[in-house]
């Protein structure tokens, strides 16, 4: 009998320590299974506000290139203009042309708004605000030239310049601030205990 009662422990401690083991086990994997997804979490974010930050670069970039094509031709009529002694008639392609540019460098801007964040938005419609108020004040001159009456804008137009320069600086430093923030929401996953 005891014979029998010592088998018995014997085949219930191998069970137990069998089904302790498996437990152990399970705890273990599913302990290595959280961490990994963690892990993969992490990266998942990681990899997202890379993509992010550089579709905002780009976004950025090309709303830039838009702007300053769009500048350099405008100041470029602007100079002749004042180089001109002359009444010169208007130049209704030239002016399509920058407009033109203008509405290349507006629709840049609305991928900029579309890209955020909300503050890089409003400084782009300011900066396009700006441009706009610009062209204006050069195709006013160019009319005064045109019509001979002694322009007398130019005044203005520096004056639309110097407030395109800043505002451009100003988005500028959000831009650059934003592509910076990006990075600073990128979070390590604390690790949780079960």
């Amino acid at each position: 009998m005891t014979a029998i009662f010592v088998s018995a422990v014997g085949v219930l401690g191998t069970v137990m320590g069998a089904a302790l083991t498996a437990f152990i086990a399970a705890r273990t994997e599913r302990r290595r299974e959280r961490s990994q997804d963690r892990v993969q979490l992490n990266d998942l974010r990681v990899e997202h506000q890379r993509w992010r930050r550089e579709s905002r670069q780009v976004a950025y970039l090309s709303f830039l290139e838009a702007l300053g094509n769009a500048d350099r031709d405008n100041q470029a009529f602007f100079r002749e203009l004042r180089a001109g002694h002359a009444p010169v008639p208007l130049d209704e392609t030239r002016s399509a042309a920058i407009r033109l540019k203008f509405k290349d460098a507006e629709s840049a801007g609305l991928v900029v708004v579309l890209e955020g964040p909300e503050a890089v938005a409003e400084a782009a419609n300011n900066l396009v605000d700006q441009l706009s108020s610009l062209l204006q004040d050069v195709r006013e001159y160019a009319e005064a030239v045109a019509a001979d009456s002694h322009p007398t804008g130019d005044d203005n137009v520096h004056e639309a310049g110097m407030r395109f320069v800043a505002e451009r600086k100003a988005f500028l430093r959000l831009a650059r601030d934003a592509l910076d923030e990006v990075t600073k929401h990128i979070q390590v996953l604390p690790e949780t205990q079960p």
